[in-house]
Order: C-alpha cells, then structure tokens, then sequence
C-alpha cells in the first residue's frame, strides 16, 4: 500500500465514522437503543429474528423486551457499520505498525485509534447491559465524536494537508481556537447528557422554558452522573424540573459556544494572514450558524427526528472544523520548536 492509497483509506474511515455518529444519533433518538436486548448479536442471532415462530420463541425469552423489528433493525445496522469501521482502523494501525515513520507515516495516532475503537465498542456493549444508562451513553457518544476526530486528523495528516505555510506570530489565534475547542466539547457532552435523559421536550418552546425564563428547576438531580444499578432509563427517569434544568443548562452552553466560536470565526476572517486560514474561520461561522439554527428549529417544529439527527451531525461536522482550526494554528507553533531546535543542535554541533 503506497502512502497515497493510506490516505484514501484514511479519508474512508472518515466517512464511515461519520456515517457510524449520523446512524448512533437516529438510533438513539427514534428510542431503538434497546432494540437488542443482547450484545453483540440482536436475540441471540446476527441478524434481527424474522419468522413468526422465532419472535414468539423470542417473546418469552425476553418478556420485558419483545422483538421489534423495525427498532431492532436500525441497532444492528449501526453495528454493522461501527464493526466495518473497526476493521478499517484495525487494517491502518497494522500498516502503521509495518511501515514505521517512513515518509511522516504517524504511528501513534492509528494505535490511539485502535485503543479508542476498542473501548467504544465496550461502551456499545455497556449501553445494552446497563439499560441506557445516561453516563454511559453520553461516553459513547463523545467516544464517537473522539474517534471521528481523530480519524480527520490521522486523514489530513497523512495527505500533508496541515502544512499550510501559515505563519502567525501572534499567540491569541491559538489559545481562542483551543478554547472554542473545549467549550465546543464540552456542548457536545451537554448535548448527549440532554438526549440521554430525554430532556429535550422538556421545554417545548423558544426563547423561554414552559412560558417562563426561569422556569422551576432541579438542578441536584439533573446532574447525577451514577444512579444505583438495575435501573431501566429508557425513557427517562428524572422530573420535569431536573429535565428543565438540563435543557436549560444545555441553551446556556450553546450561547456561550457561539460566543466563544463566533469570536473565533470573525477572528481568523479578519487577521489570518492566509486565504486558507481565513477560509477555515468562514465555514467555522458557518456551520455554527446552521447548528444553533438547527437547535432552534428542533423546539419551533416539535423536535422532529430528522432535524434531531442533523443537529447531530452538523454538531460533528462544526467539530471537524475546530479540530481543523487548532491543527492549523498549533502546527505553526510545533515547526517553529522544531526549527528552533534545529538551529540550536546546529550551532553546538559547530563549536
């Protein structure tokens, strides 16, 4: 496999990642989480039981989850595709592995990779086994969003599309793109504690929650990461005020990410000194002004599925740009060590 077919594959895996976050979202928000009560298989088979007499066989196996087919078709399709995606990355930490740092190859990124995949397919199994708990689903998700991140960067690296020839001498594009970084995370998690605790019909109306700014709140049950163990969460266990308190916390965060991100976007389209970079800061602005479009409309149309998933992948398509923003940015900064390193063990190398 020469370097150029590496990167294609790499690009490949990007693709599947996002598809693997767009299907987990319409699973998880069409309530087909547990359409397989069982892991890995779908009631004990690989495919979804089809005749009669297996479901009615099935039924009284699991009385507490009969056989859906529909729902439980969209669980195993999104296994499916996470199993190819694994096998994917499997295959590039094995050629990253057999070829070493030939031509800039990296290495360590595919074994991150690998690793991640693995506990995200543990998380797969704990998000059946332990009935949707929100902590674990929530840890799904951002693993999801880690490993399609990740996968960008591993995609964009091995093409040398991150050698920009940019230079920014000034340190305050860096430490706002890292910011917008964190606290664009930090809303993807608010977003999975909000999806997860079925908190988002919560309040079904905008700009207010039930009428009011300050609707009534629980804000000590809201955030309750571990709850005592057999508990189904299919559904939702919290109060209405918990759930009001969790949407509102999650449109506070969005506020404050289209601050932080919107301040970045104009930055970079000002003061970056490349049409490249001034490019990356236009699609940032973009995209964050499609998402909190998005948002709004998911409580203005009655919170429709297929909105919902949008949210969800242009929430992962905003991420890939950030991530896209700070390798640009901070790889300026890594050359310039490099650089300066160089010069030195030049300079004692002459003496």
């Amino acid at each position: 496999m020469s370097k150029n077919w590496y990167c294609r594959l790499a690009f490949v895996a990007v693709a599947l990642a996002f598809v693997v976050v767009i299907l987990g979202a319409y699973t998880r928000i069409s309530d087909a989480g547990l359409g397989c009560p069982d892991w890995p298989a779908c009631y004990g088979h690989l495919t979804v039981p089809a005749s009669h007499a297996a479901i009615s066989h099935l039924d009284k196996i699991y009385p507490d989850r009969p056989v859906q087919p529909s729902k439980a078709w969209k669980e195993m399709i999104h296994r499916y595709f996470a199993g190819t995606l694994g096998l994917v990355i499997l295959g590039l930490a094995i050629w990253a592995w057999r070829r070493g740092r030939k031509d800039g190859q990296p290495v360590g990124l595919p074994t991150i990779l690998l690793l991640l995949v693995i506990f995200q397919a543990a998380l797969g199994m704990w998000t059946v086994t332990l009935l949707l708990r929100p902590t674990i689903v929530m840890g799904h998700l951002l693993g999801g969003f880690a490993i399609l991140s990740l996968l960008w960067l591993l995609a964009v690296r091995s093409g040398g599309f991150l050698k920009l020839g940019d230079e920014w001498q000034a340190n305050w594009p860096r430490w706002l793109a890292l910011t917008g970084l964190i606290v664009l995370i930090c809303q993807i998690a608010l977003g999975g504690w909000t999806s997860s605790n079925y908190a988002a019909y919560a309040c079904p109306d905008f700009p207010t929650c039930q009428g009011q700014w300050w609707p009534p709140m629980d804000f000590r049950d809201a955030f309750v990461l571990w709850h005592q163990a057999g508990i189904d969460f299919q559904g939702g266990i919290l109060s209405n005020n918990a759930r009001a308190a969790i949407h509102v916390t999650h449109r506070l965060g969005a506020l404050m990410t289209f601050i932080v991100l919107g301040s970045a976007s104009v930055g970079f389209i000002i003061a970056a000194p490349s049409k490249r970079l001034k490019a990356i800061g236009v699609i940032v602005g973009v995209l964050l002004l499609a998402q909190i479009g998005l948002g709004i409309s998911l409580v203005e149309f009655g919170f429709p599925v297929s909105v919902a998933v949008a949210h969800n992948g242009n929430a992962a398509l905003l991420l890939l740009s950030v991530v896209t923003l700070n390798a640009a940015v901070w790889r300026g900064r890594v050359v310039e060590a490099e650089s300066a390193a160089t010069v030195k063990q030049g300079s004692l190398s002459s003496i």
